[in-house]
């Protein structure tokens, strides 16, 4: 298949993509009940090639590769190529609370990017990633006898979706082949829809509808650097640092109750006002070391603290509430994650066996969420593997990962998350800003 061709054919696949959650805003991105606080679920940014490697890119820096995660990277690049990246991630989850399980399965896309050059050490990269996804849908039927014998059966449902995504744009320069200094314009967007409802079997009474339409929009800036090292000919150290600034959600929370059923059906409550959140500003640190075109390593840590932008205070993002306490069963908190990976390549040259070619990646994590659950830390876990094989000519080539983790436990009141996700990424390299000698 020729560079062109194949070029064309994933670019087509990421439009109709995009088309897709353009049309079907409001499917799941991803589904778990500790989604049901503040904004919702956050997704793991990066790529396919960042997933694959425990999430790790703070510091990470290659040609082959394009690396959001760090402004700073889309300067490590052949000067006169144009880049892209697309992936898709599908979600597995298993979940248990005490002798209940049930289980999940949803796609959402993961990125769409492009990048280019602008001048000499500088470059541009664009795209769209998801910020945070919402989805949950449960219930349970009361059984107190002293209810059920005086008003019947009554029973409870709430179900959430949609996302929140980031579009940006980020430009980085290199100075003196080795300071990386890169800027991102972040433009978060989307809508959420939590809704909750009480129906009884005895048609005397009333059921209740209630819920949250949010509606949100906030910009916001991320900045980042790398420094290069070499080290003797062929090894390279490279530490590198990032800061996203907070954002304030702007928009619209409409928040209503109604009363339904066969006795009456009246609006109790509507209301529609400004959010009055804000998005929590994120630090992150990264090292890595890099052995010529053969071996990288990298390690990661990050830190967004949660606990003074309102998320459990404001009506439409605090989840659930204790019933006659007006106080919510879940808490905002300081995120932080620990990330390690790294890939391993054969040979990049070898032109007769095509799996020494490949480039094979494994990577950890342990991260605490930015939420509390009863003043409880929910702590999440895994290990990823992966591989990206090399699609002729260039640097072109189809990526791979999987992720094995873990969310939540049994103690309490808590919901353990098992979960197997899969990724596929699509890395696209031509040479676009040639000049022919030629016609």
């Amino acid at each position: 298949m020729s560079r062109r061709i194949f070029s064309s054919i994933i670019l087509s696949v990421a439009f109709l993509t995009l088309f897709s959650l353009g049309a079907n805003a409001q499917t799941y991105g991803s589904f778990t009940p500790y989604s049901i606080f503040a904004v919702g679920d956050m997704a793991t940014p990066g790529t396919a090639y960042n997933k694959s490697m425990g999430g790790v890119g703070i510091a990470g820096r290659s040609n082959r590769f394009l690396n959001p995660l760090n402004p700073a990277a889309v300067t490590a690049r052949d000067s006169l190529a144009f880049m892209a990246d697309f992936s898709l991630l599908q979600d597995n989850k298993i979940f248990r609370q005490g002798d209940s399980r049930s289980a999940s399965n949803t796609m959402n896309m993961a990125n769409c990017i492009i990048s280019f050059p602008i001048w000499r050490s500088s470059a541009m990269m664009l795209g769209i990633m998801p910020y945070s996804d919402t989805g949950y849908n449960y219930g349970y039927i009361f059984t107190d006898p002293n209810i059920i014998g005086n008003i019947g059966n009554v029973a409870y449902t709430a179900s959430g979706k949609g996302s929140i995504y980031q579009l940006f744009a980020a430009a980085g320069v290199t100075f003196w082949r080795r300071l990386s200094l890169g800027a991102e314009f972040i433009y978060h967007f989307g809508k959420i829809e939590k809704t909750f409802e009480e129906t009884f079997s005895e048609s005397s009474y009333n059921g209740a509808s209630n819920g949250h339409t949010i509606q949100v929009t906030a910009p916001a800036g991320k900045f980042g650097l790398q420094y290069e090292q070499p080290i003797g000919s062929r090894s390279s150290l490279i530490i590198g640092g990032t800061y996203k600034t907070s954002a304030r959600l702007t928009g619209d929370v409409t928040s209503f109750r109604y009363s339904t059923g066969t006795a009456a059906s009246d609006t109790l409550y509507y209301k529609k006002g400004a959010p009055g959140v804000n998005l929590a500003s994120e630090i992150g640190v990264g090292l890595s070391y890099r052995y010529g075109d053969k071996l990288m390593f990298e390690a990661d840590y990050t830190r967004s603290d949660w606990r003074s932008t309102g998320v459990d205070t404001r009506e439409g993002f605090t989840g659930n509430l204790l019933a006659g306490s007006g106080r919510s069963v879940f808490g905002s908190s300081v995120a932080e994650s620990w990330r390690a990976g790294f890939e391993f390549v054969p040979n990049r040259n070898d032109i007769r066996y095509y799996f020494r070619r490949v480039a094979y990646r494994a990577g950890m994590y342990f991260k605490n969420e930015y939420y509390t659950l009863d003043n409880n830390k929910i702590s999440a876990y895994g290990i990823t593997l992966g591989a990206t094989l090399p699609v002729y000519p260039g640097y072109n080539g189809i990526t791979v990962g999987m992720d094995f983790g873990q969310r939540g436990s049994l103690k309490g009141n808590m919901i353990r998350e098992t979960y197997v996700n899969f990724s596929i990424g699509f890395n696209l390299f031509d040479i676009w800003f040639q000049k022919h000698q030629y016609q």
